[in-house]
């Protein structure tokens, strides 16, 4: 085998999405999370219930005056940062989503035997910005219609998602993507493939909190890897 048809394989392996009971095994334990978001002074997972878990997304509680939203667009250090400069966002943080092995390491995610994708969860103010405008921020701020890839970076983790807690959010979603469809058609792009569902019907449903290392990761490191492969077209009025 020649070191083309090597490199063909190992990218047909990470772009096929790994059934749920081929999926690595996972643990029970929780990735450590820190307190607060770093940029927001914010805490990044929601409020326990009285038995101490995290709902059955595991992100907690956010009161009825916040709302959240989980989106993938490649690699998580990337978006979040865009997201956690929006008016009207509370807080952010990068997990993994859409797959089926229970805390997992980005090391795992990385081998596409998870199933998950690189996500960012947007906690919001929906009295400051809007889901709708958040929305139409991630389908400018990444190529939605590359599927399991964003440029150079290769694989179901860098799928484009968007994981919506509820049916209200997962509508507008699909209306935003179509919305925006045709503008990436005048230009020549293919279709969308965002992957648009409700959080819970997402592989197990849960998202799942990344390592410390990745929370606000290009605030640590400001001159860190970014891949945006934006198509540079604005959405429509």
């Amino acid at each position: 085998m020649s070191i083309f048809d090597r490199i063909f394989a190992a990218s047909a392996v990470k772009t096929a999405m790994v059934a749920r009971e081929n999926a690595l095994p996972g643990r029970d334990t929780l990735m450590p999370l820190r307190e607060k978001n770093l940029v927001t002074g914010h805490p990044m997972r929601g409020q326990s219930d009285a038995a101490g878990g995290f709902g059955p997304n595991g992100i907690g509680d956010w009161g009825p005056d916040r709302q959240a939203v989980v989106l993938a667009g490649g690699c998580f250090w990337g978006i979040e940062e865009i997201f956690w400069q929006q008016p009207g966002v509370y807080t952010t943080a990068v997990g993994y989503a859409g797959g089926y092995t229970p805390n997992p390491t980005y090391e795992e995610v990385c081998t596409a035997q998870t199933g998950h994708t690189e996500a960012v969860l947007v906690v919001f103010d929906p009295e400051e910005t809007s889901l709708k405008r958040l929305i139409e921020v991630f389908f400018t701020s990444h190529d939605p219609t590359q599927e399991m890839r964003q440029g150079n970076d290769v694989g179901t983790q860098y799928r484009s998602a968007v994981y919506g807690l509820d049916d209200e959010a997962t509508r507008l979603a699909v209306e935003t993507a179509q919305r925006y469809g045709p503008t990436l058609a005048d230009a020549g792009y293919g279709p969308i493939t965002t992957e648009v569902l409700s959080l819970a019907d997402a592989g197990d449903g849960h998202f799942y909190y990344a390592e410390d290392v990745h929370q606000q990761y290009l605030f640590k490191n400001p001159n860190g890897y970014r891949c945006h492969v934006s198509t540079g077209l604005a959405f429509p009025a």
